[in-house]
């Protein structure tokens, strides 16, 4: 068995994407403990596009990725990420990542990477839905939410950091585009499901139940997690206890760094 990202000066992510391998099944290590009885989504996302990020070449960048929560995660049990190499190309690799638990599955990823290109560089223009100036400091009751600085739109008394909010880490990050890449995947979990709540739904957790389904990320261009960033979220659709969302992150200069989507239930 080998260790991936040993060692111990490194970033607070990159402890959390320690693993050993043992071929294409890799060994993370969760936390003892965290918010609530279920394992942060981010987390095991991170974890999840981490291993298959290690059986890649490292020049073949995060391009997407796809998964589906399918049970709820514990703290403080190991987590094997199970690396199937779907497809190797010249410009693209594929990769399926089966997360277990017990030896049930928590969670199945899709991913793909790609390997840069010269090309076409475009973005629609938008006007930002919060102003950094017009932002306010809060620490959310959110997992690793210490983690990060936070500033939300004025009035946003919610337990939750409602988007649009403003973000960054608090450490700096490896200069690594799979560790940052993860870091992204990680911290674009904590704005969707507010905003997938039912229109007129108290945004506190008492409300209902609620948990992410599923979650899709594109990675656009570089992104450098110690500075500010801009996560804008809206709804798209609520029926069927479900609501789906549609996200963009934004650096300061308003370049869009990423998409993302989710999906996720609401029982009320």
């Amino acid at each position: 068995m080998t260790r991936v990202n040993s060692a111990a000066d490194r970033s607070w992510i990159a402890r959390l994407l320690d693993f050993e391998q043992r071929g294409d099944v890799f060994v993370a290590p969760n936390p003892r403990s965290g918010p609530g009885d279920r394992l942060f989504g981010g987390l095991i996302a991170a974890q999840a596009l981490a291993a298959a990020g290690h059986t890649v070449e490292p020049d073949k960048l995060p391009q997407s990725l796809h998964l589906y929560f399918v049970r709820g995660g514990q703290y403080g049990v190991d987590v094997e990420l199970h690396v199937e190499r779907t497809r190797d190309g010249r410009s693209f690799d594929t990769r399926r990542v089966t997360a277990v638990q017990h030896g049930k599955v928590i969670l199945e990823m899709i991913a793909s990477f790609h390997r840069p290109e010269d090309a076409a560089d475009w973005q629609p223009p938008i006007v930002p839905a919060l102003e950094f100036d017009d932002a306010m400091h809060k620490v959310p009751n959110l997992g690793f939410a210490e983690r990060f600085d936070i500033r939300v739109t004025p009035g946003d008394d919610s337990v939750f950091a409602v988007p649009p909010f403003w973000i960054r880490t608090r450490d700096e990050i490896e200069d690594d585009p799979l560790i940052r890449a993860c870091t992204l995947t990680f911290m674009s979990d904590f704005g969707p499901v507010p905003v997938a709540r039912p229109p007129g739904t108290p945004v506190h957790p008492e409300a209902g139940y609620a948990a992410s389904l599923d979650h899709a990320v594109w990675f656009h261009r570089p992104f450098d997690p110690r500075q500010w960033h801009r996560y804008e979220v809206r709804s798209l659709n609520n029926s069927d206890s479900r609501g789906l969302v549609v996200g963009s992150l934004y650096s300061a200069e308003g370049t869009l760094v990423a998409s993302t989507t989710q999906e996720a239930l609401w029982r009320l």
